[in-house]
């Protein structure tokens, strides 16, 4: 089985699908909701006040929606590698406190995005990069030491009934629907590939500890993406790779 598309193509595959993606997603129930969740558990005191958050991989803004309903008083820089999907998050109707940056994670220096940052949330990115472990220490980098990061993400491999879960999932709801509404399933039998060979929830701790994370934790959803979508939380620590 494929674990998905080339990393390099996966940004146009989300440029075909900007369009149908909001009404896509919030056809999840939940999903904005567990965004938030995983938002609050960056632990961000004072409403964000005079805090500096990163948004890697915004998409059409859901998850920068998500940090500023826990962190409204923050400056949050949001930036993601798929032009469409930024145009859609750009045409929402956020405060002058939100900055939308046209970039993949590899190319944020030449975009004119540095540290150091408060925290990070970063909503069903890593899997999507072609070096995992690299884009981990690249928002490490973009910490403060102390800073805190929150992948929100699928990840199944520790669990048979998270597997037949989310293969039920994909292709009696996410796939047909996904070629109803753009024509082309290729980016969401990618989702399903990529989930089904990202790591497990164990392993990616590890990964995070790896990256130079320190007090590293695994947070549960609720509703059916119970065992299937996770918050992993970490600090940097004041010294790693």
């Amino acid at each position: 089985m494929s674990n998905g598309l080339p990393r390099a193509e996966v940004p146009a595959a989300f440029d075909v699908g900007a369009r149908a993606y909001d009404r896509l997603v919030g056809a999840n129930p939940g999903y904005h909701q567990q965004l938030r969740l995983s938002a609050s558990r960056l632990r961000l005191p004072n409403d964000g006040a005079g805090l500096r958050i990163l948004d890697a991989g915004c998409g059409t803004g859901a998850s920068t929606a998500a940090l500023l309903a826990v962190a409204p008083k923050a400056e949050i820089v949001a930036f993601d590698a798929s032009g469409e999907m930024l145009a859609q998050a750009r045409a929402k109707d956020f405060p002058p406190s939100v900055r939308f940056v046209h970039s993949s994670l590899e190319e944020l220096e030449s975009a004119g995005i540095d540290g150091s940052f408060d925290g990070c949330l970063a909503a069903y990115l890593i899997r999507n990069l072609a070096e995992p472990d690299d884009g981990l220490v690249a928002l490490r980098n973009l910490l403060r030491p102390g800073g805190r990061l929150a992948v929100h993400e699928f990840s199944v491999a520790d669990s048979r009934r998270a597997r037949l879960v989310w293969d039920a999932v994909c292709w009696s709801v996410i796939i047909p629907a996904g070629r109803i509404a753009t024509g082309d399933a290729a980016l969401y039998r990618h989702l399903w590939q990529s989930v089904r060979h990202f790591d497990g929830a164990r392993a990616f701790r590890a990964r995070m500890i790896a990256a130079g994370f320190a007090q590293v934790e695994v947070g549960a959803m609720s509703g059916w993406q119970r065992g299937v979508a996770h918050t992993f939380t970490g600090v940097r620590a004041e010294s790693g790779r």
